[in-house]
């Protein structure tokens, strides 16, 4: 998938939360892919919540709530932005 292209959400997830150091090298690809994809997937998606939280230390991870409170989770630490950006792709998948 181009940067030029979003994702579009289906309707059985509900949520994405994204959690990431400011400035640690393990949340370096996280911080590219906000960048690089985030308006164009929040364009596909504009009423869709995708919540981004920065704390100072921590490991990058990235959640997905679903349909009757299920959520899935995947470790994001040193993963390019592509990488993270096909995560995103899985998660969203994982709820069709």
């Amino acid at each position: 998938m181009s940067a030029g292209k979003g994702i579009r959400f289906g309707q059985h997830i509900k949520e994405l939360r994204i959690h990431l150091c400011q400035k640690s090298s393990a949340s370096k690809g996280v911080r590219d892919f906000i960048e690089q994809h985030y308006v164009n997937i929040k364009k596909e998606n504009p009423r869709f919540p995708i919540l981004i939280r920065e704390c100072s230390g921590i490991q990058p991870k990235m959640w997905a709530r679903y349909e009757h409170g299920k959520e899935s989770h995947i470790p994001l630490s040193s993963l390019s932005s592509q990488q993270v950006l096909e995560a995103v792709e899985n998660l969203v998948q994982k709820s069709a």
